[in-house]
């Protein structure tokens, strides 16, 4: 049983990102593809290992090599994203990001025939069915165990702003859920989903795991899908909040901002600085607010007191930390709403094509 080890951290600042984006024919509409992209032939040398499909067969996941610092992020994001796209174009496919494609119908698309989907398929049944779902995962990396677990906690009031920020998926299955990010809900579906509780240190956390894997709750440690996570082999902190994102500056945003928050808390940690002692159940009323409201949220405040708007949470952190990324999606705008804009003005065609990237 694989569960990692607290040697795994021992490099702080480190980076890495997982996209999950939708493969999409001529007309931009989801269709299978990952037999021929990923099972069918080679992927590019870059892809190599770093190539991968979700559950259904119309998504496809992508993994950065580690990357060393901040500035090396953007060169590393479009060089993947790039050989993705030139993949998919020579099997006559295109590539589109969202939390969620508008055009998708989980009823009338594949599942993946790999074993471990369909053990999960059979184990969680209905919710797992309909997991049309694609998300953005940064992690990175942390020179001690128990300290990454403690970050990992801190880092659950943050979730929200980035949630709210990153809101880019209100249709599913052919309607307007009313929902920034109707991902996130229908991610929560799932088992073992959402905000984690806080854990102590490292050992509680890998004796969580080693119980859920031995109790037949999950297969192997990666079916723990919370929206944070101590990752125990690859010795990062990995957070898995935001809906993807067609526009790579976006990504780059959270990349940076979720770099700044480690950055910032390990040094806390390091100070000796005392943890907070959230309720889980405030914590889930700002993800709740978030997914509902997107930019337009008020999130509960650090002592859950007061509401405070998503813009003013935006400058402070802006301030507080050096960065700029954020900043700027606040002021462009709501995913979600530009996604209803382009669909009522201009139609679904329109729309699906404003997903692609290229």
């Amino acid at each position: 049983m694989d569960l990692g080890s607290r040697d795994a951290f021992d490099r702080m600042g480190t980076l890495g990102i997982e996209e999950e984006f939708f493969i999409v024919d001529a007309d931009g509409r989801p269709t299978s593809g990952t037999d021929e992209l990923v099972y069918g032939s080679e992927p590019p040398e870059l892809l190599d290992g770093r190539l991968d499909h979700e559950l259904f067969k119309f998504v496809i996941e992508t993994q950065t090599p580690t990357i060393d610092s901040l500035d090396e992020a953007r060169e590393a994001l479009t060089a993947v994203r790039s050989a993705l796209v030139d993949h998919a174009s020579r099997h006559g496919f295109s590539i589109a990001a969202a939390g969620l494609h508008p055009a998708a119908k989980w009823r009338e698309l594949d599942h993946a025939e790999k074993p471990r989907y369909r053990a999960q398929l059979d184990r969680i049944q209905y919710p797992q069915h309909r997991n049309t779902t694609a998300g953005l995962h940064v992690h990175v990396g942390v020179d001690d165990a128990d300290k990454a677990v403690w970050i990992a906690n801190e880092l659950r009031w943050y979730l929200p702003i980035m949630l709210a920020l990153s809101a880019n998926s209100p249709y599913w299955n052919g309607f307007d859920t009313g929902l920034q990010s109707a991902r996130a809900k229908i991610f929560e579906g799932l088992p073992n989903t959402g905000v984690p509780t806080a854990f102590e240190d490292f050992e509680t956390f890998q004796r969580f795991e080693r119980t859920m894997v031995e109790t037949g709750s999950i297969n192997d440690r990666g079916e723990l899908w919370y929206d944070v996570r101590p990752h125990s082999s690859h010795g990062t902190v990995e957070v898995r909040t935001p809906d993807g994102q067609a526009d790579p500056e976006r990504v780059l945003a959270f990349v940076e901002y979720t770099e700044a928050l480690v950055e910032d808390l390990g040094a806390r940690y390091d100070d000796g600085e005392s943890g907070h002692d959230h309720r889980r159940e405030f914590l889930d009323e700002n993800k709740w607010r978030a997914l509902r409201h997107g930019h337009d949220a008020e999130l509960l405040s650090r002592d859950f007191s007061k509401s405070i708007p998503l813009g003013e949470l935006v400058d402070r952190e802006r301030s507080r930390l050096g960065v700029s990324g954020i900043g700027g999606i606040y002021d462009e705008g709501s995913g979600a709403e530009q996604q209803r804009h382009l669909r009522d003005v201009d139609g679904m065609d329109t729309l699906c094509e404003s997903l692609l990237i290229g």
